[in-house]
């Protein structure tokens, strides 16, 4: 399905989105087999990063040579600088891509990290939708900048407190913005499954019940990007690589091919299987009804005449017969003829 905020909101089959961000390594020809991956398996939408080395880390995380758990200080074949840029798209680059996922029919997206990327992404490739990374939450600046265009907005909340959270919705509010959607996140790559807490999406939900509530997941394997859907996640955002071994930053906690596949797929199965709140039984259910219920049948033989008591009967299939619900109204008449063992009693009968 395309990109469109009322669908999306409404609960239906999540929005997935296979997240490339900077597993494409550099090369364009691995970007363009990522995506033919991503849409063999059913993604709705790839998404990028649109950083470069001078819109991310500034001087001194370059001079210092170090970034998160990857410490690239003992590195003699490329320092962190030299990494970011070899694994950073330009313009140019940027528009090949959005024209072949164009070509490809799935959504392109991408998030950025600058003014001027915000520019590009939106007035030039006309991104469905801007998605704040969760480090840029308390970055107000450039949360009002962005509310500026005319973009639904994916909120990932990771790194932030919730006073955080509501302080960011609070502003794109007052800014007339109300086509958000957020994302619960966990910033960890990956986080110990206890640290995961999915029941923060109901809380979401909950808290800010004018917006609908995705997640962006950083977990290895498919079970709790499976479990977020039957909490009502609406988007999905799951890093994607072709290769879990290859280096770089993301490739060992993104999903491949098979396990995509397997999310969207899956994803598919438990929202048909959410169905209604409303109760309801489907034809089927009605029509397997008189072969599975039970009916009043004789315990023993009942001669005729006979004042009925509660050990003359029996519960048995088919359900075609009266109903056990009727058993008060039963006791106490009397026999018109001489029932048989195992017989269906019938309202005649007495």
């Amino acid at each position: 399905m395309k990109f469109n905020f009322k669908e999306v909101k409404n609960f239906g089959m999540p929005y997935i989105i296979a997240e490339i961000g900077a597993n494409h390594n550099g090369s364009m020809d691995l970007a363009k087999q990522l995506i033919d991956q991503a849409v063999d398996a059913g993604a709705h939408c790839v998404k990028f990063q649109s950083w470069t080395k001078d819109s991310i880390f500034s001087k001194k995380v370059y001079e210092d040579n170090y970034f998160l758990a990857d410490d690239y200080r003992d590195r003699i074949d490329f320092t962190l600088e030299e990494i970011v840029d070899e694994f950073s798209f330009n313009q140019d680059e940027f528009r090949f891509l959005k024209k072949y996922a164009d070509e490809k029919k799935v959504d392109f997206s991408c998030t950025p990290f600058s003014k001027e990327e915000v520019d590009f992404l939106v007035d030039e490739l006309d991104i469905p939708f801007i998605k704040i990374a969760s480090m840029d939450l308390n970055n107000l600046p450039f949360l009002r900048y962005i509310a500026q265009k005319n973009k639904p907005i994916v909120l990932s909340t990771g790194l932030s407190t919730m006073a955080e959270i509501e302080t960011s919705i609070r502003l794109f509010e007052e800014m007339g913005k109300k086509d958000i959607i957020i994302l619960h996140c966990v910033s960890n790559y990956p986080p110990k499954d206890h640290d995961v807490n999915l029941r923060n999406i109901t809380m979401l939900q909950n808290y800010f019940q004018a917006y609908a509530v995705g997640f962006s997941d950083h977990t290895v394997g498919i079970e709790i990007p499976l479990a977020s859907v039957a909490l009502g996640a609406c988007m999905i955002e799951k890093h994607f690589t072709i290769d879990k071994e290859m280096f770089g930053w993301d490739h060992k906690a993104s999903a491949d091919y098979n396990e995509l596949k397997q999310i969207v797929d899956g994803s598919r199965r438990i929202t048909a299987a959410l169905g209604s709140y409303r109760r309801e039984l489907n034809e089927e259910d009605y029509r397997r009804m008189p072969a599975y219920r039970r009916s009043i049948v004789a315990a023993n033989t009942i001669p005729e005449g006979k004042v009925i008591e509660i050990d003359d009967l029996d519960f048995k299939r088919p359900g075609t017969g009266i109903e056990p619900k009727h058993t008060n109204f039963i006791i106490g008449k009397q026999a018109k003829r001489t029932i048989q063992y195992d017989e269906l009693i019938k309202m005649e009968d007495f």
